[in-house]
C-alpha cells in the first residue's frame, strides 16, 4: 500500500528484470493491517517455539531476502527482531538483503556452499524448481506442521498447498494479494475537467470517447502509457485472461479450466489486442516511442505527461497509485480477480539444506507468520523512528523522514501489519476476500523450468526482439504477425510449448489434477 513514490519506482524494477506479470510485485500490498481474520488469534506464543531441549544452544538465524528498498537501519531493526526471538526461540536473527541485481549469482554462492542459510526467499522466477531438483531446499511439511501448525489458517488453502513438488512442500508464500484483477487507471483530475465517467465502459474497446477527448484537449499529455516495456498495450488487455507460466509464449486460458498449453499469439484475443492497440497508436492516443521508450508510467504521471495506463489492480489499487503517481487516481476493472501459477510460489519463505538446524529455522519461520511485533518490525521498521500514529489505528512516516521501506510482501504474513495513513483500515479484510473470490488456475503451483529447451528460449527471446514490442504497442502493424510467428516457430517456439505441455502434465499426475 502507499509509501512514497521511490516504492513504486522499486518495485517496478522487479518487473523489467524479470519480466513478470505484476502481481504481486511490483503492485503488491506495501503496508498492511492487523485485523485481519486470517490474523486475529494468530499472535504468537511460545507454544511449540519456547526454548527447549533442541534449543538450549543459542544460534544466529540467517534470514536472506531481495533487498530493495530502504535498507541503512537494517542492522536496527534485527536488533530488534531478535530481542523477541532470542526469548521465543534462544535464537538472533541476521537479516541479509541481496540487490536485485546480484540475487541469482549470490543465492546460487550460498546454496552451492556450505555457507549457513536458515531461511532464504525462493521464487518460480528465480529457479525455485531447480533448487528443489538440485536438493538444495528441504522439505518442510513436518516442519511446519510441527512448529507452525497455524501458518495454513493464514491464506487461501489453494495458495498454502500450491508449492509441492512430488507430492512434498519446499516453501510457504508470503501472504499478501496473491490474486488480481485488470483494468484501467486514470488522472481523477482530468477525468473530472471533462466530465468523463466509467459508467459506458465495459470493455477496452470502450475507452475510444475518454481517450479522445483527451487527445483533443490536452496537447502535452499522452491520453495512454504502458506500464514499461514488459507491460504493453497489448499484453495488458490479454493478461487478465491467461497463466503464462513463466515468460515463454505457451500459456493456457484460465476460463477453459483445462490444462491444455496453446501458443499466446495465436489466439483471437491476441490478434484482437494488437488491432485495438494499432488503432489507438495510429489515432494518437499512444506515445509515439512507446515501443522504445523507458520511462515508467509513473515517472511520465509525475511529469505531467500521462493520463491513463493499464495495470493488475487489487483492493486499495487506487490510493497506492494516488501516492505514487502524485494525482488522484480512479480506476475501471474489465476482468474478475484470477489466481495463476506463480500466485503462490512467486514469493516463498523456504529451508535450505545448510541450515545449522531445521527446526529451529522452522520456528522462525513460524513466527514470521503469527507474531505481530515482528511482522511490523520487518514490514514498517521500528515505531518512533520509522512511524508514528496517524491515528484512527494508522501510520504515518515521522516528520522530515523517509521512513523504513523493506518491501514486505516478500516475506511473511503482512495481514499482521500496521496500515499506512491514506490505506483503507480493513484492507486486509478486502484483500482476504478478493483472494478467496477468485478464480484459481488449474496450474496454480507450476513452475516450468525452461533448462530442456534453453537454446530455443534464448532464440525465441531474440525473435521477440525483434517484433513484440512494436506489435503490442501498436507501433507495428499487426500484418506484421504472421512474419513474426513464422520466425518463432524457425526458432523453436513449437518446441517450447511441447516442453512445457509435457511438464504440465507430469506435474498435474503428481498433484492428482484432472
Amino acid at each position: 500500500m502507499p509509501r512514497k513514490s521511490k516504492v513504486s519506482i522499486l518495485l517496478l524494477s522487479v518487473v523489467l528484470i524479470m519480466s513478470l506479470v505484476l502481481s504481486a510485485c511490483g503492485n503488491s500490498n506495501n503496508s498492511s493491517q492487523s485485523s485481519s481474520p486470517a490474523a486475529s488469534g494468530s499472535t504468537a506464543t511460545s507454544e511449540g517455539t519456547a526454548s527447549g531441549p533442541n534449543n538450549e544452544k543459542e544460534l544466529e538465524l540467517k534470514l536472506a531476502f531481495i533487498g530493495l528498498g530502504n535498507m541503512k537501519d537494517v542492522n536496527l531493526v534485527q536488533d530488534e527482531i531478535s530481542k523477541i526471538t532470542k526469548a521465543k526461540i534462544n535464537a538472533t536473527v541476521k537479516l541479509m538483503p541481496i540487490d536485485i541485481g546480484a540475487w541469482v549469482q549470490q543465492v546460487n554462492l550460498m546454496l552451492a556452499g556450505n555457507e549457513p542459510l536458515d531461511l532464504l526467499l525462493t521464487s518460480s522466477f528465480f529457479n525455485f524448481s531447480s533448487q528443489v531438483a538440485k536438493g538444495q531446499l528441504l522439505p518442510i511439511d513436518e516442519l511446519v506442521a510441527k512448529y507452525g501448525p497455524t501458518i495454513k489458517d493464514t491464506m487461501e488453502p489453494n495458495i498454502f498447498n500450491a508449492t509441492k513438488v512430488g507430492g512434498k512442500s519446499y516453501g510457504v508464500p508470503s501472504v499478501r494479494d496473491t490474486a488480481a484483477d485488470h483494468g484501467f487507471a486514470a488522472r481523477k483530475d482530468l477525468m473530472d475537467k471533462y466530465s468523463l465517467t466509467f459508467d459506458n465502459v465495459k470493455t477496452y474497446a470502450d475507452l475510444d470517447p475518454i481517450l479522445k477527448t483527451i487527445k483533443d484537449n490536452e496537447p502535452g499529455i499522452y491520453p495512454i502509457v504502458q506500464r514499461s516495456q514488459a507491460n504493453t498495450i497489448a499484453s495488458e488487455i490479454v493478461r487478465g485472461y491467461i497463466d503464462a507460466m513463466g515468460d515463454t509464449p505457451g500459456v493456457i486460458m484460465v476460463n477453459n479450466q483445462d490444462l491444455k498449453v496453446v501458443n499466446l499469439y495465436e489466439q483471437p484475443m491476441y490478434k484482437d489486442a494488437l488491432q485495438l492497440a494499432r488503432r489507438w497508436y495510429q489515432a494518437g492516443y499512444i506515445m509515439p516511442d512507446a515501443a522504445t521508450s523507458q520511462e515508467s508510467n509513473n515517472s511520465l504521471m509525475n511529469a505531467g505527461k500521462a493520463f491513463s495506463y493499464f495495470a493488475n489492480m487489487k483492493p486499495g489499487f487506487e490510493a497506492q497509485e494516488t501516492i505514487v503517481n502524485g494525482h488522484e487516481i480512479v480506476a475501471v476493472r474489465f476482468v474478475a480477480p484470477i489466481s495463476t501459477s506463480d500466485s503462490s510460489t512467486g514469493f516463498m519463505m523456504s529451508i535450505p539444506k545448510n541450515t545449522q538446524d531445521a527446526d529451529r529455522a522452522a520456528q522462525l519461520l513460524n513466527l514470521l507468520y503469527t507474531d505481530k511485533d515482528i511482522a511490523n518490525l520487518i514490514a514498517n521498521g521500528i515505531e518512533g523512528k520509522h512511524y508514528v500514529s496517524a491515528g484512527d489505528n494508522l501510520i504515518k512516516a515521522p516528520e522530515g523522514s523517509s521512513n523504513y521501506i523493506f518491501n514486505q510482501w516478500e516475506v511473511g504474513n503482512n495481514a499482521l501489519t500496521k496500515v499506512w495513513e491514506g490505506t483503507a483500515p480493513d484492507i486486509w479484510e478486502q484483500t482476504k476476500a478478493f483472494n478467496a473470490a477468485s478464480t484459481f488456475s488449474k496450474a496454480l503451483g507450476f513452475s516450468f523450468d525452461a533448462t530442456p529447451v534453453k537454446t530455443e528460449v534464448a532464440a525465441v527471446a531474440n525473435v521477440n526482439n525483434q517484433y513484440k514490442a512494436g506489435l503490442e504497442s501498436g507501433t507495428i502493424d499487426p500484418a506484421k504477425l504472421d512474419e513474426f510467428l513464422s520466425k518463432l516457430r524457425s526458432a523453436g517456439l513449437d518446441k517450447i510449448i511441447a516442453e512445457k505441455q509435457k511438464q504440465l502434465d507430469a506435474w498435474a499426475k503428481e498433484n492428482n489434477i484432472q
